[in-house]
Order: C-alpha cells, then sequence, then structure tokens
C-alpha cells in the first residue's frame, strides 16, 4: 500500500509526468522481467496474464453493475 504523501504526490502529477514515471519504470524493470530461467520467465508472465485477466474481469463486472442501474 502507498503512503498517503506518495498518493498525494501522484495526484498532484500531469498526466505526461505520470507517463514518463510510467515508462522509466518500465525501462529500469523489464530486463530483470526477462531475467533467469525461461520456465521462470514464463511463469512469471504467465502470473501477469492472470492478474491482469482478473483485474479486467473485475472493472467488466463494475461496469455491467452501473448499466444495469439506469
Amino acid at each position: 500500500m502507498l503512503s498517503r504523501a506518495t498518493l498525494e504526490m501522484y495526484r498532484r502529477m500531469t498526466p505526461s509526468q505520470r507517463l514518463a514515471l510510467t515508462l522509466e519504470m518500465i525501462r529500469e524493470n523489464t530486463p530483470w522481467l526477462l531475467y533467469g530461467p525461461a520456465d521462470v520467465v514464463d511463469r512469471r508472465f504467465e502470473l501477469l496474464r492472470r492478474e491482469n485477466d482478473e483485474r479486467n474481469r473485475n472493472m467488466l463486472e463494475a461496469i455491467a453493475r452501473t448499466r444495469d442501474h439506469r
């Protein structure tokens, strides 16, 4: 969980500042995502896929609930 100070700092950022921060983090962390034996890298990506699928499912369910309340 992020601290209140960190959350406030993110809220004050412009969209371009948040994008720059995101791209910087991607550049810094991509080598570590690909580091290790193939089976470890494959498991890492499978975990990311599962987490993304769950996040997308939750968003779609929330959208469907808001449409049901109209």
